[in-house]
């Protein structure tokens, strides 16, 4: 059985335990709207083609942007987390949020006339993953509830 404790390795060199880096890969599946945001503004002519390829309806686009928020939130403030100690608890409750937001929204787009995908699927599995990683994770909870003082 695996132990889940936090060990001496965890913490970095100010005391502070060390975000687990799958944290980090899961910003990145929560933001991947906004990933496809800035790629599409970066690629000059060719961005409305690429945004269009993702998301042929851009309700969905816009939509799709709403749950990266907390996670660009997570992102800028995890370096200054024992600074806003009180918003930084508050990025958890918004991180599950969000990740049962995108867990719940593809099969709804499913349902209201979307094909069926093999990397719609995959989305699907990827959140469902993060969400009971972010659910399960001991050390991550403690990365935003431990004490600072």
């Amino acid at each position: 059985m695996k132990s889940t404790e936090i060990h001496p390795a965890d913490y970095d060199s100010h005391g502070r335990l060390k975000l687990p880096f799958l944290f980090w890969c899961v910003l990145f599946l929560q933001a991947r709207t906004w990933v496809l945001f800035v790629i599409a503004g970066a690629s000059r002519g060719q961005g409305d083609a690429l945004l269009t390829l993702f998301y042929p309806d851009h309700d969905d686009f816009w939509l799709g942007l709403i749950p990266g928020v907390p996670a660009a939130l997570a992102f800028v403030l995890s370096g200054r987390r024992e600074q806003v100690p009180r918003l930084w608890r508050t990025i958890y409750p918004l991180l599950l949020l969000a990740q049962l937001a995108l867990l719940l929204w593809q099969p709804w787009r499913w349902l209201t006339g979307e094909a069926l995908s093999g990397p719609a699927i995959a989305l699907m599995i990827a959140d469902a993953v993060s969400l009971l990683w972010l659910v399960t994770n001991r050390r991550l909870r403690a990365c935003f509830y431990a004490d600072p003082h």
